[in-house]
C-alpha cells in the first residue's frame, strides 16, 4: 500500500512501485541488515560503533529530527530503518546534495550534478525520489550551469518528506522502542553496579567517625 503526502505524491513505495534494479538493490540492502530486521533490534547496528550510544542520545532523537539527523548513531539507525522500508533512497538522495554542496572544486560539479541527477530525479533513476514535476523541472534545469544550490529545492522536499511521515514511524516502531528500553536498562544497571561500588568502598580518613 503507498503511502501518500497531502500534495498528492507517494512518500515511500512499496515493493510493487519499484524498478527491477532497484527493487534487487533494496533487496541486497535488506539482507545487509537482514537481522535487525528478523529481530527489529537496532541495538546490533549501533553496539560496535564508538563513542557508544546513550540513553541521553537516544532520546535526544524524539526531540526533532533534525537532532536525529544529526547524531552519527540517529542517522545510521534511521538509514536501516528506511532500508527495511524500502525507502532508503530518500536519506541517500538528501546525503549526496549534503556531500554535493561541500564540493571546493566548481569543475567537479558538473559531473557529480549528473551523477546525482541520474541516480535519483531522472526519468530512469535506479533510486528515484518521490518530488513533484515542478521541482524535477526547476532541479532538471539548474543543471545547465550547476552551482552548490541546485539539488536545494528538490533536497528540502525530500527532507519534509522524510520529517513528516519516516521520521514519526521511525520514533513509533518496535526498533526504536527496543532500542530506548535496552539503554534504559542499561544505564540502571550501571546506576546500581556504581551505588553498590561506593558503598563497598573503604571509608576516607575524613568520612571516619572521631
Amino acid at each position: 500500500m503507498d503511502i501518500y503526502f497531502p500534495s498528492g505524491f507517494p512518500v515511500c513505495r512499496g515493493i510493487t512501485g519499484l524498478s527491477n534494479n532497484c527493487l534487487e538493490r533494496a533487496k541486497r540492502l535488506k539482507a545487509c541488515v537482514g537481522g535487525f530486521l528478523q529481530r527489529q533490534d537496532l541495538s546490533s547496528l549501533c553496539k560496535y560503533r564508538k563513542p557508544r550510544l546513550t540513553l541521553e542520545e537516544c532520546l535526544m532523537w524524539k526531540e526533532s529530527f533534525e537532532k536525529l539527523l544529526s547524531s552519527k548513531h540517529g542517522l545510521y539507525a534511521f538509514r536501516a530503518f528506511l532500508v527495511s522500508e524500502f525507502s532508503e533512497e530518500n536519506i541517500a538522495f538528501y546525503l549526496a546534495c549534503e556531500d554535493y554542496k561541500s564540493t571546493k572544486s566548481a569543475s567537479k560539479m558538473p559531473s557529480k550534478a549528473k551523477r546525482i541527477y541520474e541516480e535519483f530525479i531522472g526519468s530512469e533513476a535506479p533510486r528515484e525520489v518521490n518530488i513533484d514535476y515542478e521541482t524535477r523541472d526547476i532541479t532538471q534545469a539548474n543543471l545547465k550551469s550547476p552551482t552548490a544550490s541546485c539539488f536545494d529545492m528538490a533536497q528540502y522536499r525530500i527532507y519534509i518528506l522524510m520529517e513528516k511521515d519516516c521520521y514519526p514511524r521511525f520514533l513509533r516502531s518496535a526498533a526504536y522502542r527496543n532500542l530506548v528500553n535496552q539503554l534504559t536498562l542499561k544505564s540502571a544497571r550501571q546506576e546500581a553496579r556504581s551505588k553498590k561500588a561506593i558503598a563497598a568502598r573503604p571509608p576516607l580518613e575524613d568520612e571516619k567517625p572521631k
